[in-house]
């Protein structure tokens, strides 16, 4: 039994679970509440592992719930849920680069030579610089605003930009106003920087440190980071436009916004979907074309071994590539002179029909908890649990007892499910001595 939960794709589930139970015990003490007494169990459990798995889904109004004992947990679960994302998830690529035969490590050389397994102080060290330096930096211009641009108290703009710069950059979203951002929603000095912190967020360390080094040498990254970049890039530009075009005239979005600041409102809640959480507009107006393009977008969600969610922009564009080769008759996927292995692609197909299933049976449950709520508004919600966003129609606080406990379930899977699984497939892949006669079903 020790030897089987020492296996890293079980240590990783087990580890985010301690941390989510502490977390609630924590949540419910009195001195987190404002009102008397602590805060009922499933608020803490739900709100804990929202933060734990960097979310930002919330059953209560975090500014008018939680004294500000209560934040400063939420702020500390959410730091401890970003940085373990990054810090395990990095490491199990490691791990599961060590495993690789010598033949696939010496291909996999001319890709990436940086991050060994034995630099493990060395990687933790870099990850903990990269998050506070992006934090620090984000709570100096946000503070910075609340302090001279609306007059909040130095110390009071302070915390807020801490605040704000951590849930940005471990793409979480919770926020301490009851309306979210709303009110900034033309503020460029306060919509800007916590879109850059949740973009910085949402890439993964392993591309951060990669453009670090080779900024100025495309031509020199790993794959991985090429469908990272330019991936991330071609989602931004057609979430963009999709939100711009289809709420341009809603009056209660974009409508009422001049030109320019519906330029930056479509930015920044495109931004979010990546998995930030943040809203600026009321994310429960908006068209039924913008919820479906939304849910789209926060399916994929960002990149590997980062604090975003979803099945990642590897495994979206990969599969991509795997259906362009299919239609051409080619024998290879091929991306950048690099040849994929099948066994990648297998693993991509899995993560992504794992992910298709899980919230085809959140929204199911959801639907039959409630009873009340809109099918496009379910598959929102579950969809925006699942890839560990925090967007939400409005309908979260409201919904029953269990319809809150599936929410949670679907963030916990979500969130250590997709590292905990990815590396269990590459841990146990293991190769037969021997191969069975080919037979081709008829397929379509």
């Amino acid at each position: 039994m020790r030897r089987r939960l020492q296996h890293p794709a079980r240590l990783v589930p087990l580890a985010f679970l301690g941390a989510v139970v502490i977390g609630t015990l924590l949540m419910m003490l009195p001195g987190a509440r404002v009102e008397p007494g602590g805060a009922p169990f499933v608020t803490a459990l739900f709100t804990a592992t929202s933060a734990v798995c960097v979310t930002g889904l919330a059953v209560v109004d975090t500014a008018t719930y939680w004294t500000g004992f209560g934040q400063v947990l939420l702020t500390v679960l959410t730091q401890i849920g970003g940085f373990g994302i990054m810090a395990m998830a990095t490491l199990l690529a490691l791990l599961v680069s060590q495993r690789l035969g010598l033949r696939s490590r010496l291909m996999a050389q001319a890709e990436d030579s940086s991050l060994k397994l034995g630099d493990v102080r060395s990687v933790l060290g870099r990850i903990a610089l990269t998050m506070a330096g992006f934090e620090i930096t984000i709570a100096v211009i946000v503070g910075g605003r609340f302090w001279l641009g609306y007059d909040y108290p130095l110390g009071k703009a302070a915390w807020y930009g801490l605040f704000h710069a951590v849930q940005a950059f471990n793409n979480a979203g919770f926020a301490l106003f009851s309306d979210s951002l709303v009110g900034f929603v033309d503020d460029a000095w306060i919509c800007l920087p916590l879109t850059i912190g949740v973009i910085a967020g949402s890439i993964g360390f392993p591309v951060l440190f990669e453009l670090f080094r080779e900024i100025g040498r495309p031509s020199t990254w790993s794959t991985h980071t090429r469908l990272t970049v330019f991936g991330g890039i071609v989602l931004l530009f057609f979430g963009f436009f999709s939100l711009l075009g289809l709420e341009w005239n809603n009056p209660d979005t974009l409508g009422p916004l001049g030109v320019g600041e519906k330029m930056l409102a479509a930015f920044f809640q495109d931004a979010m979907t990546r998995s930030g959480g943040f809203n600026t507009v009321d994310v429960g107006a908006f068209h039924s074309e913008t919820l479906a393009v939304s849910t789209g977008l926060m399916f994929i969600g960002g990149g590997s071994a980062s604090t975003a969610g979803g099945i990642k922009l590897t495994t979206f564009f990969l599969l991509a590539f795997v259906i362009l080769a299919e239609l051409r008759g080619e024998p290879d996927v091929v991306i950048g002179k690099r040849r994929i292995a099948e066994s990648t692609q297998r693993q991509a197909i899995t993560v992504a029909l794992l992910g298709v299933g899980l919230v085809a049976a959140g929204t199911f449950a959801l639907l039959e908890a409630t009873g009340d709520v809109s099918f496009e508004a379910a598959v929102f919600e579950v969809t925006s649990a699942f890839a560990t966003v925090g967007l939400s129609t409005g309908i979260t606080p409201s919904l029953p007892t269990t319809g809150q406990l599936i929410l949670v379930v679907l963030m916990f899977i979500g969130r250590v499910g997709t590292i905990a699984v990815g590396s269990a497939i590459a841990l146990n892949t293991q190769r037969r001595l021997y191969r069975y006669a080919e037979e081709r079903p008829i397929v379509g």
